[in-house]
């Protein structure tokens, strides 16, 4: 066992790693020539992964600058040139799409009415005794007869048609159905050639379909709004005092307003497919806030008179 401070000198190396022991008496017994030295442990040169990494960074600047050098120069700049060429090509593009509003009001204008009810009593010659009721009617077959709102002429003492040329007659409340909220009119006297409205399939429609509201809104001739169906089969309560509901109507979102009951509902080939009858009114205003009511035309028409159809 050797002295404290031989041993020491060992502790010292196990635990630091120094390469050579402490001069001391006893640091001889480690001279012993049958105790072979361990090999020497080759140092890592530090500097090869920095090399790398300096010789990969060089790569990838060289590369960068070649394909910036190399690649092709495309930001030329817009000229007055391009910006006319451009505007003239988004206008014939737009020049080339149907403007399906027109086509469908194109079809219906030949047929539109305008509908003008007096209370009993009133003398319709005095120009100054205006109509208490405006509406809308639609020509539904070359007899002159005109579908429209039944609470338009329900209680009228005359009623005066305007026809789409201007050509005005008398009308006679031919038929109604009261429970649908459609009136059958037929015009008085000799009238220019009538064009009946197309009428379409109402049971094809579905939420989401264009449709197209004509009519006289406030007295405003030959408006239209355009719209989508919003609702299939709603019911809702008769606008009177009796307990009566309108049933299976289609609900819209076109705009429509007083004037325009009566008036055709068109889907986008300007074909008839409902009546105009009631707007939502929860405030009593009778102004439109975004909800419209229609008689589908199979029901409107049905058993009543019948119309060109598709």
């Amino acid at each position: 066992m050797g002295s404290r401070s031989s041993w020491s000198g060992r502790v010292t190396q196990v635990l630091f790693g120094f390469d050579e022991l402490p001069n001391s008496e006893n640091g001889r017994a480690f001279d012993d020539p049958t105790i072979k030295e361990a090999a020497p442990v080759p140092e890592q040169d530090l500097r090869t992964p920095w090399l790398f990494a300096m010789l990969a960074l060089l790569l990838g600047f060289a590369i960068g600058i070649a394909t910036w050098l190399l690649w092709p120069d495309t930001n030329d700049g817009l000229t007055q040139a391009d910006l006319d060429e451009a505007v003239e090509q988004a206008i014939a593009a737009a020049n080339d799409q149907p403007n399906t509003a027109a086509e469908a009001f194109g079809q219906i204008a030949p047929s539109l009415v305008v509908v003008r009810a007096w209370e009993p009593g009133v003398d319709t010659a005095d120009r100054d005794n205006e109509p208490s009721v405006i509406g809308t009617g639609v020509v539904i077959n070359e007899q002159g007869q005109i579908l429209t709102s039944d609470h338009i002429v329900a209680n009228a003492g005359s009623i005066e048609l305007t026809f789409a040329d201007g050509t005005k007659a008398a009308a006679i409340y031919a038929s109604s159905d009261p429970d649908k909220d459609i009136a059958l009119l037929e015009a008085v006297g000799t009238t220019s050639a009538l064009v009946p409205a197309t009428m379409g399939n109402s049971r094809t429609l579905a939420i989401g379909d264009s449709i197209f509201a004509v009519g006289n809104p406030l007295g405003l001739t030959g408006s239209l709004s355009a719209g989508v169906v919003s609702g299939i089969g709603r019911s809702i309560p008769f606008p009177s005092e009796d307990d009566r509901v309108l049933e299976d109507l289609i609900q819209f979102d076109a705009a429509v307003n007083q004037g325009n009951s009566g008036g055709p509902l068109l889907n986008a080939d300007g074909h008839v497919v409902g009546i105009v009858t009631a707007l939502a009114d929860p405030s009593q205003q009778g102004y439109f806030i975004g909800i419209g009511f229609a008689v589908p035309i199979d029901i409107a028409a049905g058993g009543t008179a019948d119309g060109p159809s598709q």
